[in-house]
Protein backbone atom coordinates (compact mmCIF):
# COMPACT_ATOMS: atom_id res chain seq x y z
CA UNK A 1 0.00 0.00 0.00
CA UNK A 2 1.15 3.54 -0.41
CA UNK A 3 -0.08 6.42 0.72
CA UNK A 4 0.19 10.55 0.55
CA UNK A 5 -0.93 12.60 3.13
CA UNK A 6 -2.00 14.98 0.92
CA UNK A 7 -5.21 12.44 -0.07
CA UNK A 8 -5.75 11.94 3.67
CA UNK A 9 -7.66 14.63 5.83
CA UNK A 10 -6.13 15.38 9.99
CA UNK A 11 -7.83 12.04 11.57
CA UNK A 12 -6.58 9.53 8.56
CA UNK A 13 -3.16 11.26 9.19
CA UNK A 14 -3.46 10.50 13.05
CA UNK A 15 -3.87 7.40 13.14
CA UNK A 16 -1.82 6.29 10.12
CA UNK A 17 1.03 7.65 12.46
CA UNK A 18 -0.13 6.44 16.16
CA UNK A 19 0.04 3.00 14.58
CA UNK A 20 2.85 3.18 12.78
CA UNK A 21 5.46 4.78 15.05
CA UNK A 22 5.64 2.27 17.66
CA UNK A 23 6.23 1.56 20.39
CA UNK A 24 5.86 5.27 21.91
CA UNK A 25 7.30 6.41 25.25
CA UNK A 26 4.86 8.59 27.66
CA UNK A 27 5.32 11.49 29.38
CA UNK A 28 2.60 11.76 32.65
CA UNK A 29 2.94 15.57 33.03
CA UNK A 30 1.67 16.78 36.24
CA UNK A 31 1.54 20.80 36.42
CA UNK A 32 -0.08 23.21 38.93
CA UNK A 33 -4.23 24.60 38.50
CA UNK A 34 -3.99 28.54 38.70
CA UNK A 35 -5.84 27.76 42.28
CA UNK A 36 -2.37 27.16 43.55
CA UNK A 37 -3.60 24.03 45.72
CA UNK A 38 -5.06 21.60 42.96
CA UNK A 39 -2.63 19.48 40.26
CA UNK A 40 -3.64 18.62 36.66
CA UNK A 41 -2.05 14.87 35.66
CA UNK A 42 -2.28 13.80 31.88
CA UNK A 43 0.02 11.44 29.72
CA UNK A 44 1.38 12.43 26.46
CA UNK A 45 2.67 10.12 23.71
CA UNK A 46 3.85 12.62 21.06
CA UNK A 47 7.35 12.80 23.15
CA UNK A 48 10.81 12.41 23.19
CA UNK A 49 14.41 13.52 24.57
CA UNK A 50 16.15 15.67 21.98
CA UNK A 51 19.32 16.83 23.94
CA UNK A 52 21.38 15.75 26.83
CA UNK A 53 23.34 19.52 27.27
CA UNK A 54 20.92 20.97 28.49
CA UNK A 55 19.04 17.33 29.09
CA UNK A 56 15.67 18.78 27.21
CA UNK A 57 12.07 16.70 26.45
CA UNK A 58 9.90 17.50 23.51
CA UNK A 59 6.41 17.61 23.79
CA UNK A 60 3.25 17.93 21.57
CA UNK A 61 0.19 18.52 22.72
CA UNK A 62 -3.19 19.48 20.96
CA UNK A 63 -5.93 20.49 21.97
CA UNK A 64 -9.38 19.04 23.51
CA UNK A 65 -12.02 17.56 21.60
CA UNK A 66 -13.69 20.66 21.77
CA UNK A 67 -11.27 22.53 20.45
CA UNK A 68 -10.33 24.49 23.93
CA UNK A 69 -6.54 24.18 24.94
CA UNK A 70 -5.72 21.33 27.16
CA UNK A 71 -4.93 22.16 30.80
CA UNK A 72 -1.10 21.03 30.97
CA UNK A 73 -0.40 23.54 28.09
CA UNK A 74 -2.75 26.48 29.77
CA UNK A 75 -0.54 25.53 33.34
CA UNK A 76 2.56 25.64 31.61
CA UNK A 77 1.82 29.08 29.16
CA UNK A 78 1.16 30.24 33.08
CA UNK A 79 3.84 29.38 34.48
CA UNK A 80 6.07 27.20 33.20
CA UNK A 81 6.43 24.42 35.35
CA UNK A 82 5.97 20.44 35.12
CA UNK A 83 7.37 17.30 36.56
CA UNK A 84 7.06 14.61 34.10
CA UNK A 85 6.89 11.32 34.67
CA UNK A 86 8.09 8.17 33.19
CA UNK A 87 5.01 5.48 34.25
CA UNK A 88 5.35 1.61 35.03
CA UNK A 89 3.21 -1.02 33.44
CA UNK A 90 1.89 -1.13 37.07
CA UNK A 91 0.59 2.41 36.79
CA UNK A 92 -1.42 1.68 33.30
CA UNK A 93 -4.71 1.65 34.96
CA UNK A 94 -4.34 5.25 36.71
CA UNK A 95 -2.30 6.60 33.57
CA UNK A 96 -5.43 5.84 31.86
CA UNK A 97 -7.66 7.27 33.92
CA UNK A 98 -5.68 10.48 33.74
CA UNK A 99 -6.37 10.76 29.91
CA UNK A 100 -10.23 11.70 30.63
CA UNK A 101 -11.52 14.76 29.28
CA UNK A 102 -12.56 16.78 32.60
CA UNK A 103 -13.30 20.50 33.29
CA UNK A 104 -10.52 23.03 34.45
CA UNK A 105 -9.45 22.52 37.57
CA UNK A 106 -10.78 18.96 38.57
CA UNK A 107 -7.91 17.29 39.30
CA UNK A 108 -7.00 14.23 38.07
CA UNK A 109 -4.92 13.41 40.81
CA UNK A 110 -7.26 13.87 43.28
CA UNK A 111 -9.63 11.47 41.22
CA UNK A 112 -7.10 8.84 41.42
CA UNK A 113 -6.06 9.24 44.89
CA UNK A 114 -2.58 8.70 43.47
CA UNK A 115 -0.24 10.07 46.06
CA UNK A 116 2.00 13.11 45.92
CA UNK A 117 5.15 13.70 47.87
CA UNK A 118 7.93 16.70 48.00
CA UNK A 119 10.92 16.31 45.30
CA UNK A 120 13.90 18.09 45.21
CA UNK A 121 14.99 20.38 43.03
CA UNK A 122 11.30 21.14 42.19
CA UNK A 123 8.05 23.54 43.23
CA UNK A 124 5.95 20.81 42.01
CA UNK A 125 5.26 17.59 43.81
CA UNK A 126 5.89 14.42 41.94
CA UNK A 127 3.66 11.35 42.20
CA UNK A 128 5.04 8.65 44.97
CA UNK A 129 4.56 5.67 42.73
CA UNK A 130 6.26 6.94 39.46
CA UNK A 131 9.80 5.63 39.26
CA UNK A 132 11.24 8.51 37.51
CA UNK A 133 10.31 12.06 37.55
CA UNK A 134 11.94 14.88 36.10
CA UNK A 135 11.29 18.70 37.24
CA UNK A 136 11.36 20.37 34.02
CA UNK A 137 10.63 23.72 32.59
CA UNK A 138 9.44 25.54 29.28
CA UNK A 139 11.95 26.82 27.65
CA UNK A 140 10.36 27.23 23.75
CA UNK A 141 7.16 26.80 21.85
CA UNK A 142 6.56 26.23 18.48
CA UNK A 143 3.42 26.24 17.45
CA UNK A 144 2.41 24.04 14.20
CA UNK A 145 -0.43 23.12 11.63
CA UNK A 146 -3.77 24.85 11.60
CA UNK A 147 -4.76 23.31 13.98
CA UNK A 148 -2.72 24.93 16.86
CA UNK A 149 -0.31 21.94 17.86
CA UNK A 150 1.74 23.23 20.50
CA UNK A 151 5.38 21.90 20.52
CA UNK A 152 6.82 22.28 24.04
CA UNK A 153 10.47 22.05 24.44
CA UNK A 154 10.92 21.44 28.21
CA UNK A 155 14.28 21.59 30.21
CA UNK A 156 14.80 18.93 32.88
CA UNK A 157 16.22 20.72 36.34
CA UNK A 158 16.45 17.70 38.51
CA UNK A 159 15.45 14.40 38.25
CA UNK A 160 14.47 11.28 40.70
CA UNK A 161 14.84 7.57 40.56
CA UNK A 162 13.50 4.69 42.29
CA UNK A 163 16.24 2.83 43.95
CA UNK A 164 15.12 -0.40 42.65
CA UNK A 165 15.58 0.62 39.03
CA UNK A 166 19.37 1.71 39.66
CA UNK A 167 21.57 -1.02 39.07
CA UNK A 168 24.80 0.75 39.70
CA UNK A 169 26.10 4.39 40.09
CA UNK A 170 29.67 3.85 38.92
CA UNK A 171 31.33 4.36 36.47
CA UNK A 172 28.60 5.71 35.29
CA UNK A 173 24.72 5.75 36.30
CA UNK A 174 23.27 2.42 34.87
CA UNK A 175 19.22 2.32 34.84
CA UNK A 176 17.51 -1.49 34.30
CA UNK A 177 15.34 -1.16 32.00
CA UNK A 178 13.69 -4.53 33.08
CA UNK A 179 13.33 -3.07 36.59
CA UNK A 180 11.97 0.23 35.05
CA UNK A 181 9.15 -1.37 33.06
CA UNK A 182 8.26 1.20 31.52
CA UNK A 183 4.76 1.64 30.10
CA UNK A 184 4.18 2.35 26.03
CA UNK A 185 2.02 3.66 24.08
CA UNK A 186 0.60 2.09 20.42
CA UNK A 187 -2.11 2.98 18.66
CA UNK A 188 -6.15 3.11 19.21
CA UNK A 189 -6.45 2.00 22.90
CA UNK A 190 -3.52 -0.70 23.28
CA UNK A 191 -0.55 -0.06 25.19
CA UNK A 192 2.62 -2.35 25.79
CA UNK A 193 5.25 -3.26 27.57
CA UNK A 194 8.82 -3.92 26.72
CA UNK A 195 8.44 -7.59 25.73
CA UNK A 196 11.77 -9.50 25.14
CA UNK A 197 15.43 -7.31 25.26
CA UNK A 198 18.27 -7.40 23.51
CA UNK A 199 22.11 -6.28 24.04
CA UNK A 200 24.16 -6.14 21.25
CA UNK A 201 27.28 -3.32 21.37
CA UNK A 202 27.49 -0.85 18.65
CA UNK A 203 30.60 -1.51 16.19
CA UNK A 204 33.78 0.31 16.14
Amino acid sequence: MELRFADLNPVESYHLLIQTVLPRPIAWILSANDDGSSYNLAPFSFFAPVCANPPTFVVSVGKKPGGDEKDTFTNLARDGRCVLHIASVEQLQALNASSATLAYGDSEVERSALALEAFAGSELPRLSQAPVAFACTLQQQVDVGPGGQHVLFLQAEAAYLADDIVLSKEPRLQVGAAELNPLARLGGSEYAALGELFNLPRPE
